[in-house]
């Protein structure tokens, strides 16, 4: 970081980054950005490789709601 910038995001308790200054979850505007509009009311934005800070569009799917966010869980840890 360099001197005389303020890091613009902090991290939550739960691990996700945020934006100081409107709160907004860096993870939803990334998604927000990538799909050209906002996310509906109920949108799930899910990191891929499980890794919060990881915050790259391709990193990110966007469900419609949670349960179709935890059905696509159940799938893919169904083979455990």
């Amino acid at each position: 970081m360099a001197w005389g910038k303020e890091k613009k995001t902090y991290t939550t308790g739960k691990g996700y980054l945020r934006y100081k200054d409107s709160k907004k979850y860096v993870h939803r505007a990334v998604a927000e950005k990538k799909l050209g509009r906002p996310l509906p009311k109920g949108a799930v934005v899910h990191h891929v490789n499980e890794n919060k800070q990881d915050n790259r569009p391709s990193n990110l799917k966007v469900y419609s709601s949670q349960k179709q966010h935890m059905q696509a869980h159940r799938g893919f840890f169904s083979w455990f």
